[in-house]
C-alpha cells in the first residue's frame, strides 16, 4: 500500500512523502491518526499542485535551516552541571537542558529535533546532533563542566 504522509514520522519519511507500508500498517494506524493518506491518482495530484505552490516557503525554510547550522557549527555549549571529582555527572544531559543552554545563547532549537547518540554521563566534550530540516542536521559541541 502506498500512502502520503501528513505529518513527518520518525524511522518512515517527511510530510509529503509518498512511502510504501505494508497494508495493516496503512489501514490501521497511518490512516485513522491520519497520520497518512492514501496515495490515489487525486491525492498525487493534490499533492504536486501543494508543492508547487510551497516551493517558494521551502526554499526560505531551507535557508534559514542551513543559517542556522552554520550557527551551530561555530558554538561550543557550556553545560554545567552537578557532578562528583571523578568527573561522573549526577543523572545524565538532556535534550531540554541543551535546549536551554541554547536558549540562552539566543540560539531558538526544539528539544524535540535534538538527537543525543550515546547518554552523556561524563565531564568533558561530547556532540549532539539537532535535524533543523529534513535535509539540514548540524552537529552540537558540548562542553560539559562540573558546578
Amino acid at each position: 500500500m502506498e500512502v502520503i504522509l501528513i505529518q513527518d514520522l520518525a524511522n518512515l519519511g517527511f510530510k509529503n512523502d509518498i512511502v510504501k507500508v505494508k497494508d495493516g500498517y496503512g489501514r490501521n494506524y497511518l490512516l485513522p491518526q491520519k497520520i497518512a493518506i492514501i496515495a490515489n491518482e487525486t491525492n498525487r495530484k493534490q499533492l504536486a499542485e501543494n508543492l508547487r505552490q510551497q516551493e517558494h516557503k521551502l526554499a526560505k525554510l531551507l535557508a534559514d535551516a542551513q543559517a542556522l547550522e552554520a550557527r551551530l557549527q561555530e558554538t561550543v555549549v557550556e553545560l554545567k552541571v552537578r557532578a562528583n571529582e571523578d568527573g561522573k555527572i549526577f543523572g545524565a544531559v538532556t535534550t531540554a537542558a541543551i535546549a536551554e543552554a541554547l536558549q540562552a545563547l539566543d540560539i531558538n532549537v526544539d528539544k524535540k529535533v535534538i538527537t543525543i547518540p550515546e547518554p552523556i554521563k561524563e565531564c568533558g566534550e561530547h556532540l549532539a546532533q539537532a535535524r533543523l530540516h529534513r535535509d539540514v542536521k548540524a552537529d552540537i559541541k558540548l562542553n560539559v563542566v562540573a558546578e
